[in-house]
């Protein structure tokens, strides 16, 4: 993408050290077929002229990803937008230029429910990834991770709650439950009401 960077945007750019999230963010940009998934968009998208200036479809189709990668609810992928400019670069987006606001965010993603384009964005990706030889399968990745307990905690006969255990994560002992969390799915059918 190219866009015009504030001095802000330009300084953040010329440090040191890249974050997590910045190279995450530089890999999926080089890695995602992105005018692929535009072109499946792009018939359904607003076009200018008919009542205010969209957003550029590829600003809009990053933060709904970002919002789905970070599982951010509208108001936070905002706040997420003013505040990491890492996200914001990402999207071609510049504070010194309005920022798409979480009923913006809100509009498109009932944009991509409405036409089903998330299945069929889903599709694409897996077909660009089966022309590269990797194939993807539908389903959830899952991952657990431990809810901390103290060690005395027994229920009402004195025992303990048999859904607590005892494991050891490096050189420490740690007592609790395991939680299961989705960290990827995908893409649901709209629901119709």
């Amino acid at each position: 993408m190219d866009q015009q960077l504030t001095f802000a945007d330009s300084e953040f750019s010329n440090k040191r050290r890249q974050t997590r999230k910045e190279k995450f963010l530089g890999r999926m940009d080089k890695l995602i077929p992105w005018a692929r998934l535009e072109a499946v968009i792009e018939p359904h998208y607003p076009k200018v002229g008919n009542g205010r200036r969209p957003y550029p479809l590829s600003t809009m189709l990053r933060i709904h990803c970002m919002q789905q990668w970070y599982n951010l609810s509208d108001p936070a992928m905002e706040d997420a937008l003013y505040e990491i400019a890492s996200m914001r670069l990402f999207a071609g987006l510049s504070l010194d230029k309005a920022i798409p606001d979480h009923s913006t965010i809100l509009k498109f993603r009932h944009l991509l429910e409405q036409h089903g384009l998330a299945r069929q964005i889903f599709e694409e990706v897996n077909h660009w990834l089966s022309e590269a030889g990797v194939l993807l399968k539908e389903g959830s990745l899952i991952d657990a991770t431990i809810i901390e307990a103290p060690s005395s905690t027994k229920n009402k006969a004195g025992e303990r709650d048999p859904e607590m255990h005892q494991t050891k994560k490096g050189n420490e002992w740690h007592f609790g439950m395991k939680a299961h969390m989705v960290l990827m799915r995908e893409p649901e059918s709209p629901t119709v009401s």
